[in-house]
């Protein structure tokens, strides 16, 4: 099977429409009144996974909470022992988020297994394919609760790293104590894993994140990569002193360092191609009304399209600051706290993808290289991964006023269900 059986165009608008309704739902399981705050391991990820296990449950998969608390539901193929391909995305937010990032793309997924699906002899649901179909509703892809993004994903990649159990929250919660009062075993965290030719490829609809596919004037396009990261937290030491009775010539001022290296990040950035550096967090201490700040604290995010092309950048910045601070007589001093290599999808995947979005009418769909990171930057440990964008209005994301269309989610769901009805007819296994 190369295509999709022939089905009516109300079939993906209603799947559009349960979406963005489903999206609203979800939206209101928050831990913030008037927000969207929903963090790994909290009473509002237990409920939204309850949910997601409903939905999933009512397309004829069968569910499972995994040990990193990721929740699964499974298509299976005629033969038990089938490898799977995966579709997912997460349901974790930042702080205020919106409503669709990572959230659509699950909600996406559940509803290509309701257009694929097919009845065994037994009436139960099972996929059409040599590969069982499996649905990833991914924990803590943003890192908002402990700072360290891509646990679940990176759990079921089998790259958890122990270091990781002494992360604590704003409140001092480890990451092991939020483990077990989740209701999961931290000694029980490999079984998360996947073993090498359990998975045979990763697909990932998601919002662009970015204004190009609005500029273009287009609804969906093919992801090239995943942007590699490097996330710093910077320290600038200088001298606190009275505000008013210390002259210029005698300050060592931290605040303004740090805020001349901001400015320098942007700069240096600016002239690059495919390079993002943000400065997304500042603090002055001793933080005072009338003292003259004798330490700043920042953080940097600093992503690439290729690795050394980042490596390079920070270098770059590296060098600056070493001007800045000491032209003001400060130091300076750098922690990393995240590094991931940039992902490149597999070509058969963006073949797929690309002939998903062509069956659905657009002839000539956009490739696009990700500057967001995604779930599938841990998966391509174990499968090869691909992705489909979808158009993200004016490029708001990770905002309240975040959107996407319901017409552009039913074209994604189409594209989405034809790119695995492709993979049908030249599987990976």
């Amino acid at each position: 099977m190369t295509r999709l059986p022939e089905l009516s165009p109300d079939t993906f608008a209603a799947a559009a429409r349960r979406v963005m309704t489903r999206c609203d739902e979800l939206a209101r399981v928050s831990s913030d009144d008037g927000a969207i705050t929903r963090v790994y391991l909290s009473p509002e990820h237990a409920r939204v996974n309850r949910l997601a296990a409903e939905w999933m449950r009512e397309v004829g998969m069968t569910t499972r909470q995994d040990a990193a608390g990721n929740q699964l539901g499974l298509l299976p193929a005629d033969d038990p022992d089938a490898p799977v391909l995966m579709l997912g995305s997460h349901l974790d937010t930042v702080i205020d988020a919106g409503r669709f990032d990572g959230i659509a793309g699950v909600l996406m997924a559940i509803e290509v297994v309701r257009v694929l699906r097919v009845r065994a002899a037994d009436g139960r649901a099972r996929s059409p394919y040599p590969f069982g179909i499996e649905v990833a509703a991914f924990s803590d892809e943003e890192g908002t609760r402990f700072g360290k993004a891509l646990l679940g994903s990176s759990a079921v990649a089998g790259t958890w790293d122990d270091a990781w159990w002494d992360l604590v929250d704003v409140d001092g919660t480890s990451l092991r104590e939020a483990f077990r009062e989740f209701g999961l075993d931290p000694g029980r965290i490999g079984e998360a894993a996947r073993r090498p030719g359990e998975v045979v490829g990763y697909l990932e609809a998601h919002i662009e994140q970015g204004p190009e596919l609005d500029r273009r004037g287009e609804s969906l396009a093919v992801v090239s990569s995943i942007a590699s990261a490097r996330r710093f937290q910077l320290r600038v030491e200088g001298e606190a002193r009275h505000a008013g009775g210390t002259p210029y010539d005698l300050r060592r001022d931290a605040l303004l360092g740090a805020s001349e290296a901001a400015l320098a990040v942007e700069r240096i950035c600016r002239a690059e191609h495919h390079v993002i550096g943000t400065v997304g967090q500042l603090e002055a201490f001793p933080g005072a009304v009338n003292v003259v700040p004798g330490e700043a604290r920042f953080s940097l995010d600093l992503r690439g399209e290729f690795d050394g092309e980042r490596d390079r950048v920070w270098r770059a910045i590296s060098h600056e600051l070493d001007a800045i601070m000491g032209r003001r007589g400060l130091r300076w001093g750098a922690r990393e706290v995240h590094s991931a290599p940039a992902v490149f999808c597999a070509p058969l995947l963006q073949d797929v993808v690309r002939a998903g979005i062509v069956a659905g009418g657009e002839a000539d769909p956009a490739t696009l290289f990700s500057p967001a990171g995604h779930d599938g930057m841990s998966l391509g440990a174990v499968a090869p991964v691909g992705m489909l964008f979808l158009r993200n209005p004016d490029g708001i994301s990770h905002h309240p006023a975040e959107s996407v269309s319901a017409p552009d989610v039913a074209r994604g769901i189409r594209a989405f269900a034809e790119a695995v009805a492709h993979l049908g007819a030249e599987p990976l296994v």
